[in-house]
């Protein structure tokens, strides 16, 4: 246990998903194509971007802890991601997805969780993605400037983006105070969509 808090203290040399860089039009934002992997997820309803990853990491966190069928401490990764999929209005809750990317020992055969009515397991199938990548704390005000950042340099560029859902990620520790990486990725549109 001590490991994974440690990890989740500091991140240093966590695994990350594997992805491949694309040619981008931008300077203030990359193209990277992720790879089909799997993720441990937990979907919160709600209005408050910052209450619903404390929730959703809360919960992912008992899962990595042994909190499975197989009893398996798993390692910490990065990043901790949120498919964030707004209200249809102001007043709306929105769905935000908390996932943990499950480490490459355990692709093949993740463990399945306990926890059936909070907790899956996502196979996220490949998928291109917008990023822009940014430094700090975040919250959902920083998120959200960064975001509408992107959709400005998309438009700017002309690039086929679908406006709903998002992603945003983190790779940090709250204790680790300098140099941070937070993201934003908006998913590409693909020829069809």
């Amino acid at each position: 246990m001590l490991k994974a808090v440690g990890q989740v203290l500091f991140s240093s040399g966590l695994q990350t998903p594997k992805f491949t860089p694309e040619k981008s039009k931008g300077q203030d934002y990359e193209v990277r194509t992720y790879h089909a992997t799997n993720w441990v997820s937990t979907t919160i309803e709600g209005m408050q971007q910052g209450e619903a990853m404390s929730t959703g990491f809360k919960r992912l966190f008992r899962f990595i802890q042994g909190s499975n069928e197989k009893n398996l401490k798993v390692e910490m990764t990065a990043p901790v991601s949120c498919l964030v999929n707004p209200g249809a209005g102001p007043a709306c809750e929105t769905s935000f997805t908390v996932s943990f990317f499950i480490p490459e020992e355990h692709q093949a055969d993740p463990p399945r969780p306990t926890d059936l009515e909070n907790i899956f397991v996502e196979n996220r199938k490949q998928f291109t993605a917008y990023v822009r990548t940014y430094g700090g704390f975040s919250n959902e005000q920083k998120s959200r400037e960064e975001l509408l950042r992107l959709v400005e340099s998309l438009q700017r560029d002309g690039a086929p983006y679908k406006e709903t859902p998002y992603y945003i990620a983190g790779y940090d520790s709250p204790f680790k105070l300098t140099n941070r990486t937070n993201e934003v990725w908006i998913l590409k549109k693909e020829d069809g969509e």
